[in-house]
């Protein structure tokens, strides 16, 4: 009997672990009645990427495609984000930086869209850390990042919401974009509905507290996340973020 009851306790914890682990990085925020997934991740820990479209090629990148390009290289897709906007080639319309190398330059251009509604931004990638800045800060600061995508509008800019962002506008989309904790640490947000400009970079500034976040997309929004059940295989995209990590063997 004694033996029994140990052998379920001993299930019961190794079950709750398993949870426990399967919430490390995501969770659900609700701000305003509005819900939204959340995920962090260490870029001192964490391998964190962008990739662009292959050279030369005119097809959408998919969450599907990049997995299985990173297996080829014995790695796995641990998180995917819609990564900036691009072109009707899925070329980026701003700057991409991959693996060093540069890919597309910082866009300095005026414009319409919501790119275009300055002060735009750009998140980038070093060796274990990771930031958000206004796009002609980082243009001053000559860095030199393994990663970056530029995309627009800044949600929150040192600690103050976009001056542009109405609280009443009837502008609503699905929308995501990321932040950096006052760690160091990477967020990356999601609403479940469509919400306004103003409601989201409130979450980033007030509920969150972060003093610089960066939109990436509303049309396109979309995640892959395993550890939530989030695969949004019918997504087509230009930039993806990723989260990758080694294969089990």
């Amino acid at each position: 009997m004694i033996r029994t009851v140990c052998a379920v306790l001993l299930l019961l914890l190794l079950c709750g672990a398993g949870a426990a682990r399967a919430g490390d990085h995501c969770r659900e925020v609700v701000l305003l009645s509005e819900a939204y997934t959340v995920c962090t991740f260490d870029p001192a820990l964490e391998t964190i990427r962008i990739y662009g479209v292959p050279d030369g090629s005119t097809q959408p990148a998919t969450y599907g495609a990049l997995r299985d390009r990173l297996r080829d290289n014995h790695e796995a897709m641990i998180f995917g984000m819609n990564g900036g906007m691009y072109h009707p080639d899925y070329s980026p319309v701003g700057l991409l930086v991959e693996n060093g190398r540069l890919r597309t330059p910082l866009n300095h251009d005026d414009g319409t869209g919501n790119f275009f509604l300055k002060p735009n931004g750009v998140f980038y990638v070093g060796r274990g850390t990771a930031g958000v800045m206004e796009s002609e800060a980082y243009a001053a600061a000559k860095l030199e990042p393994l990663y970056a995508t530029q995309s627009g509008p800044m949600l929150v800019i040192d600690g103050s919401i976009h001056p542009r962002f109405l609280p009443q506008s009837d502008s609503l989309n699905i929308r995501n974009g990321v932040g950096i904790q006052p760690d160091g640490r990477v967020v990356f947000a999601i609403s479940h509905r469509p919400v306004r400009f103003f409601d989201f970079a409130t979450l980033f500034r007030d509920r969150l507290g972060y003093r610089n976040a960066l939109y990436l997309d509303g049309s396109i929004s979309s995640l892959y996340a395993p550890e939530v059940l989030r695969n949004d295989r019918s997504a087509r995209m230009g930039p993806i973020v990723t989260v990758v990590g080694g294969l089990p063997y």
